[in-house]
């Protein structure tokens, strides 16, 4: 049932982007406006208080709770586990914003004025702010839900059963099948955007490197020979083509890093991390619940509300993947390996893209935000790179990178929405997997068609409302069954 509506819903979506793509990107456009102004407090809520209590549980009597029976021990690695949920829950996306977001703060604060000394600590303040804590807050929680009760209840790992404890029978109802369906949806439309911004990067560097026209054209044609690509690997499952590309992508990932560490203004890069974390730490509070109620909330609609949505957006897939490879770890050790680790990577890394960018901007005026306003963001990283000697083998091997992370998200999204669809199935038939692969393509080269990167990010923003709701029953459902676990240390699969 889950299966065949929420297809039907896809599908139907599908047509209404190629038949009308300028309706398409209307009525989006107005959904999006709409819900911004009027629920924008939400989304802010929402994702701040999914941290507050990934936090709490660490502390909490509850974090010595295995996931899984007594005793058992991970089923991954630590360290493939780590690349596994990092490639999944970030992957194209820090590629793509590491240098451009900083830069394009730089030079549009969310307050004062722009090009200066503060423009350039806010800029990389909010973009720890925005690729920090609170998206793998968001992802603990509902990766955390699924796992407990996938693992230690025994129940199959599906987003509505993760509600049970609070909603009780009427998950059998058809609320439990809406609830997967919402799921289905925000997965396909999180996912889809992450694809489109790959593409739309690929092309972008094939463009500044070769000269290949950077149009809507090649973008399709590069969503349609990934796909082939990704669909080659999802058939081989998870302990094989997402196992290796994972591990794959993180080597080349840290690699880049390295680059720009020890070729570019090493000294200065170590002093903003530190200060510019310094920052964020002390000032993530009220950052947490700031929407600018006295200024135009317009910076903070475009960026803040549009990165919680996505995170939002992105948690049924990412919390389903990374609740299947986490097996038998403990619930503390689940939380901090899920909230710190990443995080403190993705905080690095802006450091070291978003540091560079802003030194060659401050300090040696190459204009790399007049590239990015001429070519667009797409072109940014390629742009930094190509300041420093070896920067068009960087670019080549960057342009790789983005294509094994391309696969390596859409390899995982065909799993979880293989799983959601065939009632919690932890190996999904090929055939599934095929035929969301296909439909995750399609979405992605939809909203490019109707309205290129607004589209993308209007689609992720719209498709994290209702799913807003369903993280809130999650975390409430999980937290009372570990509070009835500890009571009665007897775990059973009717809870």
């Amino acid at each position: 049932m889950v299966f065949k509506i929420s297809f039907f819903l896809a599908v139907a979506f599908l047509l209404w982007g190629i038949l009308s793509p300028d309706n398409l990107d209307q009525v989006t456009g107005a959904i999006q406006d709409a819900l911004l102004n009027a629920f924008g407090w939400f989304y802010m809520l929402v994702a701040s208080g999914l941290v507050v209590c990934a936090f709490c549980l660490i502390f909490s009597r509850y974090g010595d709770i295995p996931l899984g029976p007594d005793g058992e021990k991970p089923e991954f690695p630590l360290i493939t586990w780590f690349a596994m949920l990092f490639c999944a829950g970030m992957g194209i996306g820090l590629v793509f914003w590491g240098v451009a977001e900083p830069n394009a703060h730089y030079f549009d604060p969310p307050y004062g004025a722009g090009e200066t000394s503060e423009a350039a600590d806010l800029a990389l303040r909010y973009a720890f702010f925005h690729w920090g804590l609170h998206p793998w807050g968001i992802y603990a929680m509902v990766a955390l839900a699924l796992a407990y009760f996938q693992f230690r209840k025994k129940v199959p790992g599906l987003i509505s059963l993760g509600c049970r404890p609070l909603l009780g029978h009427a998950i059998q109802s058809p609320l439990g099948y809406g609830i997967d369906i919402i799921a289905v949806f925000a997965t396909v439309f999180g996912v889809a955007t992450s694809l489109g911004f790959g593409a739309v990067q690929i092309s972008g560097g094939l463009s500044y490197l070769f000269d290949i026209p950077n149009t809507l054209q090649t973008q399709l044609l590069l969503i349609a020979m990934v796909t082939a690509l990704y669909m080659l690997s999802a058939q081989t499952g998870i302990h094989r083509g997402i196992k290796y590309l994972s591990n794959l992508n993180l080597v080349l990932a840290v690699a880049l890093l390295l680059f720009l560490l020890f070729l570019g203004p090493t000294h200065f890069i170590m002093d903003l991390f530190t200060s510019s974390l310094g920052g964020y730490l002390q000032n993530v509070p009220s950052m947490s619940f700031n929407l600018n109620p006295f200024r135009d909330s317009h910076w903070v609609h475009k960026w803040t509300l549009f990165y919680w949505a996505w995170w939002i957006a992105w948690a049924p897939f990412v919390g389903t993947f990374i609740a299947r490879i986490s097996k038998g770890r403990t619930v503390r050790e689940f939380v901090v390996g899920v909230l710190f680790a990443p995080a403190l990577f993705c905080v690095f890394w802006f450091s070291v893209f978003g540091g560079t960018t802003i030194f060659l901007e401050r300090f040696q005026h190459a204009g790399i935000g007049n590239i990015i306003q001429s070519q667009g963001m797409e072109v940014a990283l390629f742009s930094v790179l190509g300041q420093f000697p070896l920067g068009g083998v960087m670019s080549v091997i960057t342009i790789f990178l983005i294509a094994t992370f391309f696969i390596t998200s859409a390899d995982s999204a065909t799993f979880v929405l293989g799983m959601l669809t065939t009632k919690g199935n932890p190996n999904p038939p090929n055939s599934v997997k095929f035929a969301w692969g296909i439909v995750q393509s399609l979405a992605a080269a939809t909203l490019l068609w109707s309205g290129g990167l607004k589209a993308l990010q209007t689609g992720a923003i719209i498709a994290a409302f209702p799913f807003s709701f369903v993280i809130i029953v999650m975390t409430i459902s999980l937290l009372r069954s570990l509070h009835q676990e500890v009571r009665s240390p007897h775990p059973s699969s009717d809870s």
